[in-house]
This record gives C-alpha cells, sequence and structure tokens, in this order.
C-alpha cells in the first residue's frame, strides 16, 4: 500500500511539474529572457508556444516580429506585425516596426504606404519622415521628397541627414542652385563622402561624367559603404562606355545593398547584352519589386522574354506598356517587332508608323525649343 501511494505522489507530482512548465505566462517570461539575452533564435519558438494559448496577446505577437527580423526573416515579421495590428491598429510603435521590416526586405513601395500613414498621424517625429524620405527617393518620388522636408530644414540646419535626402532629391530634379546651397552647407562640416556623392550627382547632371567619377572615387575612398555610391559611380562610367567598371560598380553596390532600384536594373541590362538571361530576370525582379510598375523595368522584363523566344508573353506585356504609356518609343519598336515574328503584318506596319510619327513629333518639339 505505501508504495503505491509513493507511486501516486510521484505521479502527481510530475504532472504538477509538467503543468508548471507549460504554464503560457512562465514560456512568455522565458521568451523575454531568451529575447532580452540576444538569443532571437531560442526565443521565436518560445513566443510561438505562447501565441498558442494565446493568440491574442498584442505585445507578445509585436514582440514575436522583433525577433524574426533580428535573424532577418523579414517576411515573417511582417506577417506578425499585421497580426497584432488587428488587436491595435493604430500603435505606432508596432506600425514603425512594420515599416521597418517592409524596408529591410526590399518592400520599399509596402514601407512607404505605411510611412505617409504613419507621418499623417505624427508630422513631427523625425525617424519617421527620414525613413518616409529615403523610401520615396528610392522610388524616384523627388518632389514628393522635397516638398516633405522642405518646412523643416530650416529648423534643422545642422542635421545632415535632412540636408543629404533633401540635396540628392533636389539635384534629381534639376533645381540645382537649391541643390548647390545644400551642398556648400554639408562642406562646412569638411569634406565627407556624402559632400562629394552629392557633388557627383550634379556633374552627371551636368553631363560632366569624368569629372563625376573623379568626385564618386573620393566618396568611395572616404566611405566605401555609403548608400548610392557604387551606384550612381555605376551609371557614370556606363555613360563614358567604361562597362566592365560599371558593372563591377552596380555588383559591389548590390553586395550592400540588394534593393537598390538602379543597381538591379542597370546590371540587369548588361547581363541582358551578354545573353545571360536567367540572371537578367532575378535583378529585375527584385528592381520591380522596388518599385512596382516602372515602366522601364517592365520593358526591359519584355525584352528579355522577346529575347528568349516567349512571343507571345512579350506581346502581352508590351501591349500593357504600351496602354499605360503611349509615347514609349522604345516599346512600340519591340512591339512591331512582335507582330512582324508573329505574323500580324498589319498590325507591325501599324506600330513602325506610331513609331515614325511619335519621333516626328519628338523632333518638332526639340527644334521649338532650340529655336523658340
Amino acid at each position: 500500500m505505501p508504495f503505491r501511494v509513493g507511486v501516486a505522489l510521484v505521479w502527481l507530482a510530475f504532472c504538477g511539474l509538467a503543468q508548471a512548465q507549460e504554464d503560457p505566462e512562465k514560456i512568455l517570461q522565458q521568451a523575454i529572457a531568451l529575447h532580452q539575452a540576444g538569443d532571437a533564435e531560442r526565443a521565436i519558438p518560445q513566443y510561438r508556444k505562447y501565441l498558442q494559448a494565446r493568440p491574442d496577446a498584442v505585445d507578445a505577437r509585436s514582440n514575436l516580429g522583433a525577433a524574426l527580423a533580428s535573424t532577418g526573416r523579414f517576411d515573417e515579421a511582417v506577417t506578425e506585425y499585421r497580426e497584432a495590428l488587428k488587436g491595435r491598429p493604430r500603435d505606432p510603435r508596432i506600425r514603425l516596426n512594420l515599416s521597418l521590416a517592409f524596408y529591410k526586405s526590399g518592400q520599399i513601395a509596402e514601407a512607404a504606404g505605411e510611412l505617409t500613414s504613419l507621418h499623417a498621424d505624427q508630422p513631427a517625429q523625425l525617424q519617421v519622415t527620414l525613413l518616409l524620405a529615403d523610401c520615396l527617393l528610392r522610388q524616384g518620388e523627388d518632389r514628393k521628397v522635397i516638398d516633405l522636408l522642405t518646412p523643416i530644414e530650416k529648423q534643422n540646419q545642422t542635421d545632415l541627414a535632412i540636408a543629404y535626402l533633401l540635396g540628392t532629391a533636389l539635384l534629381r530634379d534639376k533645381q540645382l542652385v537649391r541643390g548647390q546651397q545644400i551642398i556648400d552647407r554639408i562642406l562646412r562640416n569638411g569634406d565627407s563622402a556624402e559632400a562629394r556623392l552629392l557633388l557627383g550627382t550634379a556633374k552627371m547632371n551636368a553631363l560632366d561624367f569624368n569629372a563625376a567619377i573623379a568626385d564618386l572615387q573620393k566618396a568611395v575612398e572616404l566611405n566605401p559603404h555609403l548608400p548610392d555610391v557604387y551606384s550612381i559611380l555605376g551609371l557614370a562610367h556606363k555613360e563614358t562606355g567604361d562597362m566592365e567598371s560599371a558593372r563591377a560598380d552596380f555588383q559591389k553596390e548590390l553586395a550592400q545593398n540588394p534593393n537598390d532600384f538602379e543597381s538591379n536594373l542597370n546590371l540587369a541590362l548588361l547581363l541582358k547584352q551578354d545573353q545571360e538571361y536567367d540572371a537578367a530576370r532575378k535583378l529585375l525582379a527584385r528592381a520591380l519589386r522596388v518599385r512596382p510598375g516602372d515602366v522601364g523595368a517592365l520593358y526591359q522584363v519584355a525584352t528579355v522574354d522577346l529575347a528568349t523566344g516567349k512571343i507571345e508573353v512579350a506581346r502581352a506585356e508590351l501591349e500593357s506598356i504600351i496602354k499605360g504609356s503611349p509615347q514609349f518609343v522604345e516599346a512600340h519598336i519591340s512591339l512591331a517587332t512582335v507582330y512582324y515574328r508573329l505574323k500580324r503584318k498589319e498590325d507591325g506596319d501599324r506600330e513602325r508608323a506610331l513609331v515614325q510619327k511619335l519621333n516626328a513629333e519628338k523632333d518638332a518639339a526639340q527644334s521649338k525649343d532650340k529655336n523658340p
């Protein structure tokens, strides 16, 4: 009898221990402790285990998103942040973390959308403003960057991040006088990679490519990890016909910033010229992830499909491009080629006539500009 009682007590003790070990709050405490100790990999399964018992726990869900993001699993982090926002839709911390997960995974358009909404609620939050400006700049939305940063620039004269983003946007928008003022302000703090990059950009806009290369190479010497520096240097080398150097530049940019739009697009062009079509497709897909719907990138996808014999696919892509951008001459030329290959001579002739008409209109406009 005593033996049986002993066994029962041991069994009850074991059940109690197991129940304590499975207590959700203790699991959460362990997850948080591991996370705070920097062991996100071990914290992640603990957070997941806790959330099986407490699926509506917003803070734990957000913590799981942060742990996933810290290990580079950004798409999974996005899923968790979105789930957390169902329980707390206006939480600014979770919304910012969601934006950062989008940004770091190269989903720049999605990040910009979230940050635009967050900025409307928190217009004085400088981190949100700068991150939004950077997203807009990466999407080529230079005017929006100027509109966003101009109102706060005068009150933040010493903030070089604002100066750099605004200066870049101004130079890209051909507002050279204001852009030069920003460059001069940065230079007053001494020579820097940022100032050299802006100077190189200004000289690119002035079509002085060799001078631009000199400034951009100096920027590389000062800070080889400066975002965009190899991308713009690659564009300058491409303009001078030095394709080997351009290719190396774009590869260096992508090694440190895989989501740089210009490097993805232009390296894809060079790969396409070398008939490395599969590699070009991957880069174009990444470029379109940064700028969804970009006509130039979509056109290059169509030309790769055309070059690899996917004629019907290319036809559909080119027709879609022309529908949205009827003045896109190169797309009309490629579509004419497609129609001729499909034995649709009448359609090909029509596209060729449109090309002649568009080129004539372009020549007339240029003549008018030269002789007003």
